[in-house]
């Protein structure tokens, strides 16, 4: 209540008014100096009627859906829905926002079990906004020290280059129509103790999420945090004309077909390196020439005359061995 309290600009002695005193009107303390005693919260109208549905597709991983949950926890005017079938076309999500009394979306899309789309829609009237979700770390997996009460609205900060070029001033508006909380929300709570932020690095947009320390105002990360890789702007809700598509995009098809040729590419180049190595072995060796008189000492033997045997060979004649008994004999008398 303090940060509110300074947010307004109002010290923590003049917060409580007098009872006299009527609300909104000018009042002067013992030194003399003017001050206003400030309406109470409870008494502001709920007028911006937000509402975001965020939900998801079938064939999503783990950490896909606690991302999912961990915005639902820092968006209280956000609602959920059941997962939708990827047979279904994407133009169904407009009649589910429908039925849900939302006008904004955020639908992730899941593909071949490792590639995660977000869909960041102004329904049924447009614009939409396709990105590659990329390195996704969930609040339960960076174990951060910051931490946030649970339904306060956050402040929004941006990159200046949100302001230059004219598609990212029109994700700019749509961050801040989805993203902030609107004020006087019957799940919101009242106070500002953390920051949004949005910039823009290597051609993609980054998402951190900070707290904001009363003491020196100060920003301790709390997460999630994930790199949205722009794909295209759409003029209608899931779909219609072109207002943008990002030159720098490469499809994680591509991304890892490149990958894969990369390496059969340095494969290839070991196979030449070492077919060169044999061949400059092969180069190095010095070949002698045969000497014309290398083989003047060299004298043929005689040749052997042909004996042709018509007869055939004799038996060979059969070794009689000693009997055995008189070498028993023998070997008995030894013994003795």
């Amino acid at each position: 209540m303090a940060a509110y309290r300074r947010k307004r600009g109002v010290s923590s002695e003049l917060a409580t008014p007098n009872k006299k005193a009527k609300l909104g009107q000018n009042e002067k303390d013992v030194a003399g100096e003017q001050y206003t005693i400030p309406a109470p919260v409870s008494e502001g109208k709920w007028k911006n009627k937000e509402r975001v549905l965020i939900f998801s597709s079938r064939g999503i991983n783990f950490r896909t859906r606690h991302l999912m949950q961990d915005l639902r926890k820092l968006m209280p005017h956000s609602k959920a829905d059941t997962k939708m079938d990827r047979k279904d076309k994407l133009f169904v999500v407009n009649e589910v926002c429908e039925m849900k009394n939302c006008n904004k979306c955020i639908y992730f899309e899941a593909k071949k079990k490792q590639d995660l789309y977000m869909w960041v829609s102004n329904a049924p009237g447009g614009p939409s906004a396709k990105f590659l979700v990329q390195n996704i770390h969930t609040l339960a997996e960076l174990k951060m020290t910051g931490n946030c009460l649970k339904g306060s609205r956050p402040l929004l900060s941006f990159d200046p280059a949100f302001d230059r070029d004219p598609y990212l001033a029109l994700l700019k508006e749509l961050f801040i129509q989805i993203f902030g909380t609107p004020r006087y929300h019957p799940k919101s709570q009242p106070f500002v103790d953390h920051v949004f932020t949005f910039s823009v690095a290597d051609k993609r947009i980054w998402f951190r999420n900070y707290q904001i320390i009363e003491e020196d105002a100060s920003l301790v990360e709390i997460g999630p945090r994930f790199v949205m890789n722009l794909i295209k702007i759409f003029q209608g809700s899931f779909g219609g004309p072109t207002l943008y598509e990002n030159p720098h995009y490469m499809s994680p098809n591509m991304h890892r077909r490149m990958l894969r040729l990369a390496t059969a590419a340095k494969v290839k180049e070991r196979q030449q390196v070492r077919e060169l190595q044999k061949l400059k072995k092969s180069e190095n060796k010095e070949i002698i020439s045969t000497d014309p008189a290398e083989g003047v000492f060299d004298t043929p033997a005689e040749e052997k005359p042909v004996k042709i045997e018509t007869e055939p060979p004799l038996p060979k004649p059969r070794i009689k061995r000693k009997d055995k008994q008189f070498k028993r004999q023998r070997m008995a008398k030894k013994r003795v």
